[in-house]
């Protein structure tokens, strides 16, 4: 394979893989679990998969400057797709594989896309539902190709091709234009875009980020100095294709660093997946670290008084010195003994349990993480990190560096990058990795990035006096009580979501005399708490009604209250009054972006009358609403829902 990476154009994506090809063609690059079996390919399959998959996408129309909508959950072949696309110039377009069709219809106009490539038959279906709904006058989707053919026996639309179909006709093409493939590939240019990666849409309808190859290799290149990762890193891609998060972390690094990409079976095997593979270097937000930590204290609180007593005293020396040991700072022997013995009986074989005993560096990002989450991570010597970034800026602003790591920071700049706080406390960043314009929306970019190059990224910050940045919350939603008082709702959810019981909070009080709260139960873990009580229930909405539960959310609503009385700036925003809601917030009833985001004022309006009750003093409310089922059917869910007043405290002095 000829040699394309000295190319006047400068270095692409392209470019990077065929490197590889070549310099290690032997190396794994992807693996996928099918039928219970991990498949290997090597960067030179790799690269010449990629290679007849372009030719076949040029033979069927696609070129320079189109847009390939790819759909569907982490495979390797939906990963070289995008590779595919950008050898011919063209710009991978990920979708979220769970979104309902109205959703993917939005995206999949404002992007112009002609031509997709898909996981499935459910994708697939869902394509078609689109093409002849909403697009039925658009002229959109005229090729639509498949991985997965199971299922797709009887579907004869012209619109369809398998992919070993599209490959084979690439391998035709390539054979009658041999040169064809090389002169692609040169002719791309660092400055080209290579991927549209849509915003979660939190605010308004989602916007096309238009990122450059350029800019991901900016990111992934001070990601990987910084963390001194190498082609010998295994990561597990499970994460949505389409979040910015995965677009970082399991291709533009991958491509650069030459590491090995591992694909779950699926969404239901992932922990399984995880402990298998066993990665070196590992990426989640932090719902996921916090569904982990659920589960492994509904598995201590089934466990045996003894190894109850065990894990609780373990853990408590963990809190005490896990966190200096794993930094390198000095600790006293006789706690050095105690943590030893405790990695032995506990921390070792937990992070076995949790799949994270290899690994060397893990992140997490895309939402504020609570610091006690953070320390019991670093406590039993995970190596866990926060990052810093938005999508507009290839995920990639801040970076705490190994022994230097604070719990209520995200970080230092990384390098390369510029940030400044504007007047207002916004945090604003220059760098190499920012986005080139938003798609089609000149209007839009121009009211994010000022005269000065600066990107304005929304979120509200401060530095400390060591220059480590700390993110208050959304600048458009940081407000002031009526005493005066600043109420960051962000902050205050946080800490009700270390909880295990509590899965999602939204909190409330600008401009109001007080903070109230909407609390969403996590089902799993109340209902083991509530089985092993004996409490009988029907499903989540009779659960989240029982008195039982409500004194269980109330105990911990009264310790984040606690925990907010020993900070200075936050002891006026303590919670004085809340709800359990009768159901859970739903990606599918907009209530949530699809990386799990609360679309605050969304929720806020939809739930007016339950805000009203709470700042009315009412002790109840009821309330019908409207829901959507997974297959796609609509219903209602009432309930009356009590309203309980908390204890608050009077400022503390913070423990040192």
């Amino acid at each position: 394979m000829a040699e394309t990476t000295h190319d006047a154009g400068g270095t692409t994506f392209p470019r990077l893989l065929l490197k590889h090809a070549q310099e290690r063609p032997g190396k794994p690059a992807f693996r996928e679990k099918d039928l219970g079996i991990w498949q290997t390919w090597t960067w030179s399959e790799v690269g010449a998969e990629v290679r007849a998959f372009a030719c076949g996408l040029a033979a069927m129309g696609f070129s320079r400057g189109m847009n390939l909508a790819i759909i569907g959950d982490n495979r390797p072949r939906l990963y070289w797709a995008m590779a595919a696309a950008q050898c011919l110039g063209g710009v991978a377009v990920p979708l979220y594989q769970d979104a309902p069709a109205a959703d993917m219809a939005y995206v999949l106009q404002d992007a112009g896309i002609d031509f997709a490539i898909v996981e499935d038959q459910e994708q697939v279906d869902k394509l078609f539902e689109i093409k002849q709904g909403v697009l039925r006058d658009g002229g959109l989707l005229s090729h639509i190709i498949y991985d997965d053919p199971r299922g797709m026996r009887n579907y004869k639309q012209p619109e369809l091709a398998s992919l070993d179909t599209v490959i084979e006709l690439g391998r035709a093409y390539d054979r009658q234009h041999p040169d064809f493939f090389q002169a692609q590939v040169g002719a791309g240019r660092s400055d080209d875009v290579a991927v549209m990666l849509y915003t979660s849409g939190t605010t308004g309808k989602p916007k096309g980020v238009c990122q450059t190859h350029a800019s991901f290799i900016h990111a992934a290149s001070g990601g990987c100095g910084f963390d001194r990762l190498t082609a010998d890193e295994d990561i597990l891609s499970y994460l949505p294709m389409a979040w910015v998060g995965d677009h970082l972390f399991s291709y533009a690094q991958a491509m650069l660093a030459g590491f090995t990409v591992n694909c779950p079976e699926s969404g239901d095997t992932v922990l399984t997946d995880l402990r298998e593979i066993g990665p070196t270097y590992y990426f989640a937000p932090p719902r996921v670290f916090e569904n982990m930590l659920t589960t492994v204290m509904i598995r201590m609180e089934d466990a045996g008084a003894i190894k109850r007593r065990m894990f609780h005293h373990y853990m408590e020396v963990a809190r005490r010195v896990g966190a200096d040991i794993l930094d390198g700072k000095p600790v006293g022997m006789v706690e050095r003994l105690q943590y030893a013995l405790g990695k032995f009986f506990v921390y070792g074989p937990l992070k076995n349990v949790l799949g994270l005993s290899r690994v060397r560096v893990a992140y997490t990002a895309g939402a504020a993480i609570g610091p006690d989450l953070f320390r019991f991570y670093r406590s039993i010597g995970v190596n866990l990190k926060q990052l810093y970034g938005a999508t507009e800026t290839c995920a990639y602003v801040c970076l705490q560096p190994d022994g230097n790591i604070k719990f209520d920071s995200v970080g230092l700049p990384a390098p390369g990058v510029e940030v400044k706080l504007a007047p207002n406390g916004e945090v604003l960043v220059k760098s190499g990795s920012m986005l080139k314009e938003y798609y089609k929306r000149p209007d839009a970019t121009a009211e994010v990035i000022d005269a000065d190059g600066y990107f304005h990224t929304g979120d509200a910050g401060i530095f400390d006096e060591q220059g480590h940045l700390k993110i208050i919350d959304r600048a458009a939603d940081v407000g002031r009580l009526t005493s005066g008082e600043m109420f960051a709702p962000n902050y205050i959810e946080n800490k009700l979501k270390f909880f295990p019981f509590i899965k999602e909070a939204v909190a409330f009080g600008n401009e109001r005399a007080m903070v109230c709260a909407f609390i969403n139960i996590d089902m799993e873990a109340v209902g083991n708490w509530a089985e092993r009580r004996g409490i009988p229930y029907s499903g989540y909405t009779d659960l989240a009604a029982k008195k039982e539960t409500y004194d269980l959310v109330k105990e911990c609503v009264e310790k984040v209250n606690a925990d907010l009385a020993s900070e200075a700036m936050m002891a006026g925003t303590q919670i004085h009054r809340f709800l359990v809601l009768h159901k859970e917030l739903d990606p599918d009833d907009d209530e949530l972006t699809r990386t799990r985001k609360v679309r605050r004022r969304f929720v806020a309006e939809k739930y007016r009358v339950l805000i009203d009750a709470l700042y009315t003093g009412k002790p109840s409310q009821y309330i019908e609403t409207q829901v959507k089922f997974e297959d796609g059917r609509q219903g209602k869910v009432a309930a009356d829902l009590r309203i309980v007043d908390v204890n608050t405290f009077s400022t503390l002095k913070k423990a040192a």
